[in-house]
C-alpha cells in the first residue's frame, strides 16, 4: 500500500514539474522593424499585436532602427551572426530560421511559433533561454512584447539580478496587480507605443529600476485598441529622456541643405539674367520687376516641390525593393561631403561651371536665349518652370541629401519640410526682387555683388553641407 502512495505521489511530482515546465518553456525571438516602412506597418500589427495576444508564451525583442538611431548598426551585427538577409522586417528565431518580409512573416511566423514549442533568445553573444537571459546584455534600445504586455528599455545602465527577475516575472504573472502592490513600483503616465503607421495604447505604467518602464492594461482594457499615428506627426519618442528629438535633428538638417541650396551663385544669375530681360524690354514699369520676379520664384517653388516628391518617392521605392536604408543614410552622409569639397574647392580655386556647384558652361548660352525673351509675368512664370531643368545640375545635390532623409516619412509628414525647404531656397529670389522694386539696388549691383562674393558663397555653403555630411557619416546626427 505504501508502495502504491509512494508511486501515485511520485507521478504526481513528475506530472506537476512536468506542467510547471511547460508552462515556462518560451517561444523567443528578436524582431527588426522600422517606423515608416509599408512593409513593416503590414507586419507589425500581425506580429507584436495579434501572435503575442494568442501565444502566451511567445517573447519578441523588438528593435525599431528607424526612429531609434542606436538600434540601427545591430542589423548588421545580427545580419553577420545569424547570416539573414539585410532589410525590415526581419523575424530572427535562431541560426537556421530566420523570415524577412511582410507577407513571410504574417504568413509563415505562427507555423514556426506553433512548432518550436520553445525557442532560446537569439542573442548576439549566444542563445539562452528567455527565464535564464541577462536582460543587462541586450544592447540598444529594445522592446520586449509578450503575453499582452511590454518592457521598453530606456537608459543605457545596468539592472540587478533581483530587479531583472521582477521584470521577467511582471511579463508572464497571473497575479500582476498584486506583484505590482508588494514590490512598491513607482506608477507613471503610460506611453504610445509606436508601431509603423500604428500606436498601440496600454492602460498603465509603472517604472522599473533606472532603465526600464512596464506597461500592461487591466482585465476590461483591450491590448487590441489601436489609434492611427497623425500622418502630419513628425516627432517620435526619443531614446532617452535629454536626448534631442528626431524631429529637432531633421529641422535642423534641412534648414541647413535648404540654407546651402538658396545661395547657389548659378539661382542668383538666371534670376539676375530674367529680371534684365523685363527691364530692358519695358524699363519704366517697375511693377513688371516685382510680378516677374515672384512669378519666377513661384514657378521654381512650384517645379522645386514636385522634384522633391519624385526624389523622395524614389528613395522609398529603392528601399522597399532592396532595404539599403541603413547603408543610404551613410551614402547620402558621403554625397554631402563630397559636395562640400567641391565648393570649398570652389573657393581655393575657382572655375566657372563647376562640377556639381555651378549649372555647366555648356547649358548657359542655351538658358540665356530662353530668358532672353520674356516679356511678361507671365512670361517668367512659363520660363520659370522651364529653366529649373538647367537649374538642376547645379541646385540637386543638397535636395538629394534632403530626400534622402525626408524618404522616411510618409507623404503628408513630408510635405511640411518641403514647404519649409523650398521656401528658404526662393529666399533670396525674392529678397532680390524687392531690392530692385524698391530702387534699393539694380540686377547689375547684384550680379557684381554675386561676381564679386562668389567664392565666399561656395564657401559658406561648402562647409556647412560638408560639416553635416560628417555629421551623418558619423553618426552624430
Amino acid at each position: 500500500m505504501k508502495l502504491e502512495y509512494l508511486l501515485s505521489f511520485i507521478i504526481t511530482s513528475l506530472i506537476i514539474s512536468a506542467v510547471a515546465l511547460a508552462e515556462e518553456q518560451k517561444v523567443c525571438t528578436v524582431y527588426f522593424t522600422g517606423v515608416g516602412c509599408p512593409h513593416c506597418a503590414k507586419a507589425d500589427p500581425v506580429l507584436l499585436k495579434e501572435f503575442v495576444l494568442s501565444h502566451k508564451n511567445l517573447v519578441v525583442i523588438e528593435y525599431e532602427i528607424y526612429q531609434q538611431r542606436e538600434n540601427a548598426p545591430l542589423l548588421m551585427e545580427y545580419n553577420e551572426k545569424y547570416n539573414t538577409e539585410l532589410g525590415v522586417p526581419l523575424l530572427i528565431f535562431n541560426n537556421e530560421l530566420s523570415i524577412i518580409g511582410d507577407s513571410p512573416i504574417i504568413t509563415g511566423a505562427e507555423q514556426y511559433i506553433e512548432t518550436l514549442k520553445e525557442n532560446k533568445c537569439p542573442l548576439l553573444n549566444n542563445a539562452v533561454s528567455f527565464d535564464e537571459m541577462d536582460l543587462n546584455s541586450l544592447p540598444g534600445l529594445p522592446k520586449i512584447w509578450a503575453n499582452e504586455r511590454i518592457l521598453i528599455k530606456v537608459g543605457s545602465g545596468s539592472e540587478t539580478p533581483e530587479t531583472q527577475k521582477l521584470m521577467k516575472e511582471l511579463l508572464f504573472s497571473e497575479n500582476l496587480k498584486e506583484l505590482i502592490n508588494t514590490s512598491e513600483l513607482l506608477e507613471i503616465s503610460p506611453v504610445p507605443v509606436h508601431l509603423s503607421g500604428q500606436d498601440v495604447n496600454f492602460g498603465h505604467a509603472v517604472k522599473i529600476g533606472e532603465n526600464w518602464i512596464f506597461q500592461y492594461n487591466s482585465a476590461n482594457e483591450n491590448f487590441s485598441q489601436v489609434t492611427k499615428v497623425n500622418s502630419t506627426s513628425t516627432s517620435f519618442p526619443s531614446s532617452a529622456s535629454n536626448s534631442p528629438s528626431s524631429k529637432d535633428l531633421t529641422i535642423a538638417k534641412i534648414i541647413s541643405l535648404a540654407v546651402v541650396d538658396s545661395v547657389n551663385p548659378c539661382a542668383l544669375a538666371v534670376l539676375s539674367l530674367m529680371l534684365i530681360a523685363i527691364i530692358t524690354y519695358n524699363p519704366k514699369n517697375k511693377k513688371n520687376i516685382l510680378l516677374a520676379g515672384g512669378a519666377f520664384s513661384l514657378s521654381v517653388f512650384i517645379m522645386y516641390l514636385i522634384y522633391g516628391l519624385v526624389i523622395i518617392r524614389f528613395f522609398q521605392i529603392i528601399q522597399a525593393l532592396t532595404s539599403i536604408r541603413l547603408t543610404l543614410y551613410k551614402i547620402l552622409g558621403g554625397v554631402a561631403i563630397i559636395l562640400g569639397i567641391l565648393n570649398i574647392k570652389d573657393f581655393f580655386y575657382y572655375k566657372p561651371g563647376g562640377l556639381g556647384t555651378e549649372m555647366p558652361m555648356s547649358l548657359r548660352p542655351k538658358v540665356k536665349r530662353i530668358i532672353s525673351g520674356i516679356t511678361s509675368p507671365k512670361g517668367a512664370f512659363s520660363v520659370g518652370l522651364f529653366v529649373t531643368v538647367f537649374l538642376l545640375p547645379c541646385t540637386i545635390g543638397p535636395y538629394i541629401v534632403a530626400g534622402g532623409i525626408l524618404s522616411a516619412y510618409e507623404l503628408l509628414a513630408v510635405l511640411p519640410w518641403l514647404l519649409i525647404y523650398n521656401l528658404i531656397f526662393i529666399l533670396p529670389m525674392v529678397a532680390i526682387t524687392l531690392l530692385v522694386f524698391g530702387g534699393i539696388s539694380t540686377v547689375e549691383n547684384v550680379s557684381k555683388w554675386k561676381d564679386k562674393n562668389i567664392r565666399y558663397l561656395h564657401f559658406v555653403a561648402g562647409t556647412i553641407i560638408f560639416l553635416l555630411g560628417l555629421a551623418m557619416l558619423m553618426g552624430w546626427v
